[in-house]
């Protein structure tokens, strides 16, 4: 009987340390692989932070994650709970042990009924080992789902640095597209100046013996005197004949230029700074837009294509000098014509 009993409460103490050691060391792996997937997780946040469709499908992904994660998580704390009601078992089976052991020593004779009791401790002490491995089982099923997260947080940094790669590809090639369109307009723009310096040479050329017809910049400036009547948006028979020779040289002119280049005329109609109140015209807007119309349309008529042609009025604005007496007032009262890109 004394060989007995030392053989239980030898094996007994064997038992739990190593146990006990198992638990933690399972306890201390779980509790770095959470570490390294806490800190894959924040770094991965930080890659994909601002990018677009791809990269909102990549943080739907790492939310599922999550969800799992916090899943995984209660699970945890599910078996610490089992390990701690496995603690508290085996401290009450120790202490029932060493009652036991104290019964023994003052009831020798009660041998078989201590023994019985021990029996049922050793079948409970199973119970708890059966227990003990379905938690170590647990623990595995989160290990291999750990695992699996971090393939998946693999798979998700490779398609990130596909993405960007993919970006820095789509960069280069809208830098070079770039390169391509400013050289592009700028040889257009370098075409269209001298198509440009050509119809003001011809236009000069043509309209050289009006001196009520002049140049202010890249304009062509008639005073309203040539074209039309005052007040009244009807061209006069001089200004006919002035048009006329203007829709000679913007015909030219259209048969010359690629049509690959976008170009208008634009017509503007200036008025003085004198208000104007009439049954036609309730304002000096009214009577310069009229006015900018009316040399359109007659261009039009004689052949000029409508796309080439853009009519604006700008009422008493943008004077060409300032004051309030007659000089001043005949020189803003005009059409200018100014040739620019569409």
């Amino acid at each position: 009987m004394a060989l007995a009993r030392t053989g239980r409460r030898r094996g007994g103490i064997d038992y739990w340390p190593s146990f006990v050691d198992v638990l933690t060391n399972v306890l201390l792996v779980f509790i770095f692989l959470l570490s390294v997937f806490v800190l894959s997780q924040f770094f991965l946040s930080q890659e994909i932070s601002g990018r677009d469709s791809v990269l909102n499908r990549l943080n739907s992904q790492i939310a599922e994650l999550t969800e799992l994660l916090a899943m995984e998580r209660a699970t945890k704390r599910s078996i610490e709970d089992q390990l701690a009601m496995l603690q508290s078992s085996l401290m009450a089976s120790e202490s029932e042990r060493e009652r036991l052991s104290g019964l023994l020593a003052e009831q020798a004779g009660d041998a078989e009924s201590a023994g019985g009791r021990i029996g049922e401790l050793a079948s409970e002490l199973d119970a708890e080992k059966r227990i003990s491995q379905r938690a170590l089982a647990q623990v595995e099923i989160l290990n291999q789902q750990i695992s699996a997260l971090r393939r998946q947080i693999a798979a998700l940094e490779d398609a990130l640095e596909a993405s960007e790669s993919r970006d820095r590809e789509s960069q280069a090639r809208i830098a070079d597209l770039g390169r391509r369109l400013n050289v592009a307009l700028a040889q257009r723009v370098q075409e269209l100046s001298r198509y440009r310096s050509d119809f003001f040479g011809r236009l000069r050329e043509i309209l050289s013996q009006r001196s009520d017809i002049r140049v202010v910049g890249d304009r062509f400036v008639f005073q309203s005197e040539v074209l039309f009547p005052s007040g009244s948006d009807e061209i006069n028979p001089a200004g006919r004949a002035e048009l006329d020779k203007l829709a000679a040289a913007i015909l030219e002119l259209e048969k010359e230029i690629p049509p690959e280049i976008s170009w208008v005329i634009r017509v503007d109609g200036h008025t003085d700074s004198r208000p104007i109140n009439s049954p036609r015209f309730r304002s000096n807007w009214e009577l310069s837009a009229a006015r900018a119309i009316s040399v359109v349309r007659y261009l039009i008529d004689k052949g000029v294509n409508p796309q080439h042609l853009v009519a604006a009025g700008f009422a008493d604005n943008y004077p060409l000098e300032a004051g309030d007496n007659e000089a001043a007032w005949q020189a803003n009262r005009r059409i200018e014509l100014k040739l620019t890109e569409r």
